[in-house]
C-alpha cells in the first residue's frame, strides 16, 4: 500500500510526457504535420514531371521534408527538460541538418524516379528513415547536458528501425496515385518521426551532475523555438506557394487544352467533339421531358471558290464572320447551339418547344448566313449562300448518328436544287441520296474485286446487213444490288474521279479482247470528258495498243459534244494527237441537244452517232426521215459517216435506209451481252455475234422489241 500523499510511480510514457514542455511538443507536432503535408503534395509532382523540372522538384521536396523534420526535432529537444544545464554543439547540430536535407534528397529522388514503382519507393522510403534517424542521433550528440548521459541501446534500435520501415512504407504508398495516397504518405511520415522521437528519447537517460552547470535560460529556449519554427514554416510555406503556383498553371494549361479540344480555333465555337456531347444531351433532354429536337447542317456553297480564287486568308475571314455571327444567334439562348464541324460545315442544335421554333431559327439563320461580308485586304464584299437541311428528333431517327446523316441527306438535297434553301429530311426523297453515296463507296472496291464487266453491241452495216464493228458498254455486277448500269455509276465515277481509272480499264480490256477476233472487227470505246480533259489519254491510248496489239485502225474513240467542248483547246490537240496514230474518233449522242457546225468543223472527227432520240422522235417518218438527212449532208460536209443508234422497231430501220444511213445499231441488231454469250450463240463466228442480216428478218416478222429492265436505276 502507497502512503497517503506520496506520488505515484511513473510510466516510461507518463515520464516522456511530463520530461517535456507542452507548448514547445505542440509546436513541434504541428510543424512535424504541417511538413509531412507539404511533402506528399510535392511528392506527386516529382513522380509526374520530368527533366529540370523534376529536378526541381526533388529539391523542394527534400527541403520541405528535411527542414520539417529537423526543426521538428529541434524544437522536440528543446521541449525536452533535462533537469540540468543544456548547451549545443554547433557544428554538430548545422552537420544534422545538412544530413536531413541531403539523405532525404537522395532517398526521394531514388523513390520518385524509375519504372519500378513497387520496390524503389521502399529502397527511397528507408533512405530517407534512414537519414533521419541519423539526424536524430547526431542531434543527440550536440545535446551538451551537465550530467551523466546513458543510453538503452535495445530502444535506440527500435527507433533506427521505426524510422527506416515506417518511412519505406510511407513513400511505397505516396508513390501510388490518388487523393487517399498521399494523405496516407502524410500521416505515415509523422508517425515515422514521432515513433523515432519518442522511443530514441526513451532510450536517453541524463543523470545531473551534483553541481548545475550554466546553460541556455529557460525562457531564451522558448524563442529560441519559435524563431526554429518560425523559419521552418517560411520554407514550407514557400514550398507551398510554389505548389499552388503550378496547382494553378497546371489548372488554366488544363483549361486551355480542354478548351482548344472542345473549341474550333478559327471560329471560337464548340467542334465537332463539343457538338456529339451536346447532341447525346440534347437526345436525352428529349426523351425524357418527350419534346422534339431539330438538328440543322449547315454547308456554305462554293466555299472552294473563295479558296481559290482570293487565297486562303479570305477563306478563313469568311468563316470566323460566319461563327462570330452564329455564335452571336444563339448567345443567350438556352436552348439553341451551334457548332463548326468541319471546313465549310457548321452544326445547329434547336430544342423545339413549339411549331413555331424550328421555323424562326431557321429564318435568323438564314439572314445571319446571307448578310454580305466585307473582305478588307481584297476590299470587295462576298456575299455567302449556304445550303441547310433539317432533321427532326424523334420524327425522322431516334439516336444521334441516324439523325446526323439524314440531315447531312437533306442539306445535300438543297445543295442540289436550284431554289431550295432549306430542306427538311424527307425519307423518300433522301433514300435515293443515301443509296447513291453508298454504292459511290462501293464503286471504289469495283474494279479490285472485279465486278466490272464489259458487254458489247453489234454495230451493222445496214448495205450488207453485216456486222462492222462493237460497241464495249460498261457494266457493274454489284453484290448485293444485281446489275448497275452505266447510267447509275458513271456519273458517281466522274464526281469522285474514278472515271480516270475505270475508263482506262475499260480501253484495255476491250482493245485486248478485240485482237483476237477474226474477223478483224472494229471495237468502239466510250471516253469521258474528265479523261480527256485530266489525263494524258493520247499517251494512255498509244500504251494500250503497244500492250495489247490492236490495230489502230481498229479502235474507234467516242466522245460527246459536252466532252469536247469542256476544254476545247486541249481536245483539240488530244484528238489530233489520237487520230495521227490511225485511231478513229466518233461524236456521240449527236442531235440529243445543242448540236452545231463548230463542232463538227473543229474536232477531227470520223463519224456521227446520230442519238436515239432522232430516230424515237415523237413527229412523222417524213420529218425523221428530213432530220436524218439533214445531219447525214452536215457529216458529208466534213467527211463524217453516220451510225444510228438505239433502232428498235423495223419502221425506224427502213426510214434510216431512205436516209441513206450507212451502219446502226440497236436491239433490233443485237442486245449487250458478255463476249462469251455471244461466241455460245454463234459458234460459227469466233465473236459469236449473229449478223444483222438474219436479225432483221426475224425482227420484221415480230413486231418492236422489248426494251427490259437493265437493272437497279439511281439516278
Amino acid at each position: 500500500m502507497e502512503e497517503r500523499g506520496e506520488a505515484p510511480e511513473m510510466t516510461p510514457v507518463h515520464h516522456l510526457l511530463h520530461s517535456h514542455d507542452p507548448a514547445l511538443l505542440l509546436l513541434a507536432l504541428l510543424l512535424c504535420i504541417a511538413g509531412a503535408w507539404a511533402t506528399s503534395r510535392f511528392f506527386p509532382r516529382l513522380v509526374d514531371s520530368s527533366g529540370n523540372q523534376r529536378i526541381g522538384w526533388i529539391f523542394l521536396t527534400a527541403l520541405s521534408t528535411g527542414v520539417s523534420i529537423w526543426c521538428t526535432h529541434f524544437v522536440a529537444m528543446l521541449a525536452y527538460q533535462a533537469g540540468t544545464a543544456v548547451t549545443f554543439d554547433r557544428f554538430l547540430t548545422m552537420l544534422s541538418l545538412v544530413v536531413a536535407v541531403g539523405g532525404g534528397s537522395l532517398g526521394i529522388a531514388i523513390a520518385g524516379t524509375g519504372r519500378n514503382a513497387r520496390v524503389r519507393p521502399a529502397i527511397g522510403g528507408a533512405v530517407v528513415g534512414l537519414s533521419i534517424a541519423v539526424m536524430h542521433y547526431m542531434g543527440m550528440v550536440a545535446y551538451r547536458v551537465h550530467g551523466t548521459v546513458t543510453w538503452d541501446v535495445p530502444l535506440v534500435a527500435l527507433s533506427v528501425a521505426f524510422s527506416i520501415g515506417v518511412s519505406a512504407a510511407a513513400l511505397y504508398v505516396g508513390r501510388r496515385a490518388g487523393r487517399r495516397s498521399r494523405d496516407g504518405m502524410w500521416a505515415l511520415l509523422v508517425l515515422s518521426v514521432l515513433l523515432l522521437h519518442f522511443t530514441g528519447m526513451a532510450a536517453f537517460h541524463v543523470v545531473p551532475a551534483a553541481s548545475a552547470g550554466e546553460g541556455i535560460d529557460p525562457e531564451s529556449l522558448r524563442v529560441l523555438g519559435m524563431t526554429i519554427v518560425f523559419l521552418s514554416l517560411v520554407v514550407i510555406s514557400a514550398g507551398v506557394a510554389g505548389y499552388l503556383i503550378d496547382s494553378r498553371g497546371r489548372a488554366d494549361t488544363v483549361a486551355r487544352l480542354q478548351r482548344l479540344a472542345m473549341h474550333d480555333a478559327l471560329t471560337g465555337l464548340p467542334n465537332r467533339a463539343s457538338f456529339n456531347e451536346r447532341l447525346n444531351t440534347d437526345i436525352e433532354w428529349a426523351r425524357a421531358e418527350g419534346e422534339r429536337l431539330a438538328l440543322v447542317v449547315i454547308d456554305i456553297n462554293d466555299f472552294k471558290d473563295v479558296n481559290d480564287l482570293r487565297g486562303h486568308a479570305a477563306g478563313d475571314e469568311v468563316l470566323r464572320v460566319i461563327g462570330a455571327r452564329l455564335g452571336a444567334l444563339t448567345a443567350g439562348r438556352e436552348g439553341e447551339f451551334v457548332a463548326r464541324v468541319g471546313g465549310d460545315e457548321f452544326t445547329a442544335l434547336v430544342r423545339v418547344l413549339s411549331d413555331a421554333e424550328p421555323g424562326a431559327f431557321l429564318t435568323r439563320l438564314e439572314e445571319a448566313l446571307s448578310a454580305p461580308i466585307w473582305i478588307q485586304a481584297e476590299r470587295d464584299e462576298i456575299v455567302p449562300r449556304a445550303s441547310i437541311g433539317v432533321a427532326m428528333f424523334p420524327d425522322d431517327a431516334t439516336d444521334g448518328a441516324v439523325l446526323t446523316a439524314n440531315a447531312d441527306l437533306a442539306m445535300y438535297r438543297a445543295k442540289a436544287g436550284l431554289q431550295h434553301g432549306v430542306c427538311f429530311y424527307d425519307a423518300e426523297l433522301d433514300e435515293r441520296t443515301r443509296l447513291r453515296r453508298g454504292l459511290g463507296a462501293d464503286l471504289r472496291q469495283a474494279v479490285a474485286r472485279g465486278e466490272l464487266i464489259l458487254h458489247y453491241q453489234v454495230q451493222t452495216s445496214l448495205q450488207t446487213g453485216a456486222p462492222r464493228g462493237y460497241e464495249a458498254l460498261i457494266r457493274w455486277e454489284h453484290p448485293r444490288l444485281g446489275t448497275v448500269p452505266p447510267g447509275s455509276f458513271i456519273p458517281l465515277a466522274e464526281e469522285s474521279g474514278l472515271i480516270v481509272p475505270i475508263g482506262e480499264w475499260v480501253l484495255r480490256t476491250a482493245c485486248a479482247e478485240a485482237a483476237t477476233w477474226d474477223p478483224p472487227y472494229r471495237i468502239a470505246v466510250n471516253v469521258s470528258a474528265v479523261q480527256l480533259t485530266e489525263q494524258d489519254l493520247a499517251g494512255v491510248v498509244r500504251d494500250v495498243l503497244d500492250e495489247t496489239g490492236l490495230a489502230p485502225a481498229r479502235l474507234e474513240l467516242e466522245l460527246t459534244e459536252s466532252a469536247v467542248f469542256a476544254d476545247k483547246e486541249r481536245a483539240q490537240e488530244t484528238l489530233r494527237a489520237i487520230k495521227a496514230m490511225g485511231v478513229g474518233i466518233a461524236l456521240d449522242d449527236f442531235g440529243s441537244g445543242y448540236s452545231s457546225l463548230e463542232v463538227l468543223r473543229s474536232f477531227p472527227f470520223d463519224r456521227i452517232k446520230i442519238d436515239r432520240s432522232v430516230i424515237a422522235s415523237p413527229g412523222t417518218e417524213q420529218e425523221t426521215l428530213a432530220f436524218v438527212q439533214a445531219i447525214m449532208s452536215m457529216g458529208r460536209i466534213f467527211g463524217m459517216s453516220a451510225l444510228a443508234e438505239g433502232v428498235e422497231t423495223p419502221e425506224q430501220l427502213a426510214v434510216l435506209r431512205s436516209a441513206g444511213c450507212e451502219e446502226a445499231q440497236g436491239f433490233l441488231f443485237g442486245r449487250p451481252e458478255p463476249v462469251e454469250a455471244i461466241r455460245a450463240a454463234r459458234t460459227g463466228d469466233p465473236t459469236g455475234q449473229p449478223v444483222a442480216a438474219e436479225r432483221v428478218p426475224e425482227v420484221a416478222a415480230g413486231g418492236a422489241v422489248d426494251v427490259p429492265d437493265e437493272g437497279v436505276q439511281l439516278v
